[in-house]
Protein backbone atom coordinates (compact mmCIF):
# COMPACT_ATOMS: atom_id res chain seq x y z
CA UNK A 1 0.00 0.00 0.00
CA UNK A 2 1.30 3.43 -0.92
CA UNK A 3 1.80 5.86 1.96
CA UNK A 4 -1.24 8.06 2.53
CA UNK A 5 -0.87 11.79 3.06
CA UNK A 6 -1.40 11.06 6.78
CA UNK A 7 1.42 8.52 6.82
CA UNK A 8 3.63 11.13 5.14
CA UNK A 9 2.66 13.60 7.88
CA UNK A 10 3.40 10.98 10.56
CA UNK A 11 6.83 10.32 9.00
CA UNK A 12 7.54 14.07 8.90
CA UNK A 13 7.65 14.22 5.10
CA UNK A 14 4.77 16.72 5.05
CA UNK A 15 4.36 19.42 7.73
CA UNK A 16 1.23 19.77 9.84
CA UNK A 17 -0.17 21.94 12.61
CA UNK A 18 0.13 19.32 15.32
CA UNK A 19 -1.69 19.60 18.62
CA UNK A 20 -1.07 16.12 20.06
CA UNK A 21 1.05 13.03 19.46
CA UNK A 22 1.78 9.78 21.24
CA UNK A 23 3.32 6.51 20.10
CA UNK A 24 0.17 5.34 18.28
CA UNK A 25 -1.71 8.50 17.24
CA UNK A 26 -1.30 12.05 16.03
CA UNK A 27 -3.76 14.96 16.05
CA UNK A 28 -3.44 18.05 13.87
CA UNK A 29 -5.55 20.86 12.48
CA UNK A 30 -7.36 20.33 9.20
CA UNK A 31 -5.93 22.89 6.77
CA UNK A 32 -9.41 23.31 5.24
CA UNK A 33 -11.54 23.43 8.38
CA UNK A 34 -15.29 23.00 8.34
CA UNK A 35 -15.33 25.22 11.45
CA UNK A 36 -12.52 26.80 13.51
CA UNK A 37 -10.84 24.16 15.65
CA UNK A 38 -11.42 21.30 13.16
CA UNK A 39 -8.93 18.61 14.19
CA UNK A 40 -8.02 15.27 12.63
CA UNK A 41 -7.01 12.42 14.94
CA UNK A 42 -5.13 9.74 13.04
CA UNK A 43 -3.75 6.35 14.06
CA UNK A 44 -0.15 5.82 13.07
CA UNK A 45 -1.15 2.45 11.62
CA UNK A 46 -2.34 3.03 8.06
CA UNK A 47 -5.55 1.07 7.58
CA UNK A 48 -8.55 1.98 5.42
CA UNK A 49 -11.19 1.90 8.19
CA UNK A 50 -11.26 2.04 11.97
CA UNK A 51 -12.63 -1.52 11.90
CA UNK A 52 -9.26 -2.63 10.51
CA UNK A 53 -7.34 -1.31 13.54
CA UNK A 54 -6.03 -3.89 15.98
CA UNK A 55 -7.22 -3.57 19.57
CA UNK A 56 -4.18 -1.57 20.73
CA UNK A 57 -4.53 1.02 17.98
CA UNK A 58 -8.32 1.18 18.31
CA UNK A 59 -7.98 1.85 22.05
CA UNK A 60 -5.22 4.40 21.48
CA UNK A 61 -7.30 6.17 18.83
CA UNK A 62 -10.32 6.39 21.13
CA UNK A 63 -8.21 7.64 24.05
CA UNK A 64 -6.63 10.32 21.87
CA UNK A 65 -10.02 11.36 20.49
CA UNK A 66 -11.27 11.87 24.05
CA UNK A 67 -8.17 13.89 25.06
CA UNK A 68 -8.39 16.14 22.03
CA UNK A 69 -12.17 16.54 22.34
CA UNK A 70 -11.77 17.60 25.97
CA UNK A 71 -9.15 20.15 24.93
CA UNK A 72 -11.49 21.48 22.23
CA UNK A 73 -14.31 21.73 24.78
CA UNK A 74 -12.03 23.85 26.98
CA UNK A 75 -10.90 26.02 24.06
CA UNK A 76 -14.43 26.50 22.66
CA UNK A 77 -16.69 26.70 25.74
CA UNK A 78 -19.34 28.61 23.78
CA UNK A 79 -19.91 25.67 21.42
CA UNK A 80 -22.64 23.18 22.31
CA UNK A 81 -20.83 20.10 21.04
CA UNK A 82 -17.59 18.65 19.84
CA UNK A 83 -18.94 16.65 16.90
CA UNK A 84 -17.08 13.62 15.60
CA UNK A 85 -17.00 11.66 12.37
CA UNK A 86 -14.77 8.65 11.83
CA UNK A 87 -14.12 8.04 8.19
CA UNK A 88 -11.59 7.29 5.53
CA UNK A 89 -13.15 8.46 2.29
CA UNK A 90 -10.97 11.31 1.02
CA UNK A 91 -7.83 9.74 2.46
CA UNK A 92 -7.59 5.93 2.52
CA UNK A 93 -6.40 6.00 6.13
CA UNK A 94 -8.81 5.75 9.07
CA UNK A 95 -9.18 9.04 10.92
CA UNK A 96 -11.56 11.01 13.09
CA UNK A 97 -12.73 14.56 12.54
CA UNK A 98 -13.43 16.56 15.70
CA UNK A 99 -15.29 19.80 15.10
CA UNK A 100 -16.60 22.36 17.61
CA UNK A 101 -20.18 23.17 16.56
CA UNK A 102 -23.53 24.47 17.70
CA UNK A 103 -25.65 22.90 14.97
CA UNK A 104 -25.76 19.96 12.60
CA UNK A 105 -25.57 22.42 9.71
CA UNK A 106 -22.22 23.70 11.02
CA UNK A 107 -20.96 20.12 11.20
CA UNK A 108 -22.09 19.40 7.64
CA UNK A 109 -20.64 22.64 6.25
CA UNK A 110 -18.58 21.76 3.14
CA UNK A 111 -14.85 22.36 3.17
CA UNK A 112 -13.64 25.21 0.99
CA UNK A 113 -10.51 23.89 -0.69
CA UNK A 114 -10.32 26.65 -3.33
CA UNK A 115 -8.08 29.06 -1.44
CA UNK A 116 -4.72 28.73 0.20
CA UNK A 117 -4.74 27.67 3.86
CA UNK A 118 -3.94 30.41 6.36
CA UNK A 119 -0.90 28.70 7.85
CA UNK A 120 -0.08 31.60 10.18
CA UNK A 121 -3.53 31.46 11.76
CA UNK A 122 -3.40 27.66 11.89
CA UNK A 123 0.01 27.75 13.58
CA UNK A 124 -1.30 30.17 16.22
CA UNK A 125 -4.36 28.02 16.82
CA UNK A 126 -2.21 24.88 17.08
CA UNK A 127 -0.17 26.59 19.83
CA UNK A 128 -3.39 27.47 21.67
CA UNK A 129 -4.75 23.92 21.42
CA UNK A 130 -1.52 21.99 22.03
CA UNK A 131 -1.68 19.25 24.63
Amino acid sequence: MEDSIFTKIIKGDIPCHKIYEDDKTIAFLDIYPVQPGHVLVVPKSQVPTFMDLDDDYATALWNSIRKVAQRLREAYPDKKRIAMAIEGFDVDHAHAHLIPVDTHAEFMNPQDTNGEPDHLALAELAKKLAL
